[in-house]
């Protein structure tokens, strides 16, 4: 192994596509392919995808990967290991016996269980949405899988079906591509700490949890660590190569980016943000409106290390937003050079929560605002005030983690990734706007790089150790301006985002 540099792969399933990479164990990319996958908008609030399409273009991306490295003269056969890392929380239930899903899944992002997700707080005995967060370090929330599944118990009668038969079987994406490329049922720990239905403390399933959101045990996933052979390949080129890594696709950048002590953090700006810094074997339950996730188990006979979370609902969604809803740029990549056009806001600030706010406010009642409009408004100033949104939103979560980390790990350094880190101007405001350096690495294919560590550390190709002695090339981004007017932004910033607060009614 020394001499020669092994091929790890990674499945890495997202909510805007399915891609499957190949990389050397030195991090170097050799092949891949991507297909977008779509994302149905059935009703306002309502985010669904067709679960037939997320394993069959990763099937295809697999398939496509593995004629482009036959061009290169390397056989498939030379894939040791192939890593997961998936878009989490999305719900997915199907038929054990026909192996077909009952239905679309619900997406993430989706808010159709807002009503629900009040019904079940109103249930609790301190009729809070944080009733269990000492149980699965979540609040009761439209986000987490719980509601996603009660509500396909209640409301889709083919479900229902399935599970008076006796064959219905649940999964977040990892499981569901797990089950059809390997007819194996689990998930690691990362996914499970996403459901609301895990104990952090036991590592198992929720039997309180369970209950009081009337889910039946028998139709979960097998809980497995995220670094371990969990079957193999049944068919296509890479038939009888082992899945060996799984990690929810946030985990798995916080692995990629070599995050492996207490106080390390990541953040990724997909199609929101999401920041998670390592707290070690320590879960800490947060009093700020983070939430208290697992980070990795690199091993079954591995500690569980945990992580505090912000979870964003603005992210590259916001400039998805304003190229197809409002025709203000053509590509995501005119953005940088339209922004540079103004030097700033001049007052404008735009609060993009299309589909609620998440960290800190956890309000799903929230809705999109822009406040400050001038008759001098220019659609520069805009988009300039979406980019800083997504750097504002960024800040509240790093204050909020400083704040559960009692002020004894001041975080300096922020590692980034994500499709928004092209935009340089982007990376240079975040840094301002949080005033923190800001490193973001060579290596763009981050989420897929973490699952494909854990899936070689899972099929004990390379130790835990080997992987963190790596250290990634990077650009680094620091901060230069006054601090006093960093404070102001920052408070004017707040003031717009309770503006937005509670207008969904």
């Amino acid at each position: 192994f020394a001499e020669q540099n092994m091929l790890i792969g990674a499945i890495d399933q997202g909510t805007s596509s399915s891609r499957f990479l190949v990389f050397e164990d030195n991090g170097d990319l050799v092949a891949s392919h991507q297909i977008e996958v779509r994302q149905l908008f059935p009703h306002p609030g309502w985010v669904e995808m067709d679960p037939n399409e997320l394993i069959n273009t990763v099937t295809e991306c697999i398939e496509k990967t593995c004629e482009k490295l036959k061009n290169f003269g390397i056989s498939p056969s030379e894939i040791q290991s192939v890593g997961i890392a998936n878009q989490r929380e999305t719900t997915v239930v199907w038929d054990r016996d026909s192996g077909q899903p009952l239905c679309n899944a619900i997406v993430w992002l989706d808010t159709r269980t807002s009503q629900l997700a009040q019904e079940y707080i109103d249930q609790t005995e301190t009729k809070s949405k944080d009733s269990f967060k000492s149980v699965a370090g979540l609040p009761i929330h439209p986000y987490f899988s719980a509601l996603k599944l009660r509500w396909l118990l209640d409301n889709v009668p083919a479900v229902r079906e399935c599970r008076e038969r006796g064959s219905l079987m649940f999964g977040t994406v990892d499981s569901w591509l797990m089950w059809k490329l390997t007819g194996v049922h689990c998930t690691d720990v990362t996914n499970a700490s996403r459901t609301l239905l895990f104990d952090l403390a036991s590592r198992s399933w929720s039997t309180e949890l369970c209950n009081f959101f009337h889910i039946p045990m028998d139709i979960l996933p097998e809980i497995r660590s995220s670094a371990e052979i969990y079957g193999h390949f049944i068919e296509g080129p890479l038939e009888g190569t082992p899945i060996a890594g799984c990690l929810g696709d946030q985990q798995a950048a916080l692995v990629g980016h070599g995050c492996w002590s207490l106080g390390d953090a990541k953040t990724t700006y997909g199609t929101g943000t999401f920041m998670l810094c390592n707290t070690g074997e320590k879960a800490i339950l947060s009093k700020n409106g983070l939430l208290t996730t697992v980070a990795f188990q690199l091993g079954s006979e591995s500690p569980m290390c945990f992580a505090l979370e912000g979870s964003g609902s603005i992210g590259g969604n916001v400039v998805r937003f304003l190229r197809d809803n409002f025709k203000f740029i053509k590509e995501a990549s005119e953005m940088e050079g339209l922004c540079r056009t103004v030097e700033d806001t001049d007052g404008v600030f735009f609060v993009p929560c299309f589909t609620g706010l998440y960290t800190p406010q956890w309000d799903p009642t929230a809705r999109g605002v822009i406040v400050g409009l001038t008759q001098c408004t220019t659609i520069a100033h805009i988009c300039l005030a979406a980019l800083r949104a997504v750097a504002f939103q960024c800040t509240e979560m790093l204050e909020a983690i400083e704040h559960d980390m009692e002020n004894t790990t001041k975080i300096q350094t922020l590692k980034a990734d994500g499709g928004m880190t092209a935009n340089t101007l982007f990376n240079g405001l975040q840094a301002e706007i949080a005033g923190r350096k800001i490193e973001t690495p060579r290596n763009t294919e981050i989420s897929a790089w973490g699952a494909a560590i854990a899936a070689a550390i899972g099929a004990r190709l390379i130790s835990v150790a080997d992987f963190g002695t790596r250290q990634a090339k990077f650009a680094r981004f620091e901060p230069k301006g006054d601090t006093l007017v960093r404070e102001v932004e920052m408070a004017r910033w707040k003031d717009a985002v309770r503006r937005a607060q509670n207008w969904q009614k």
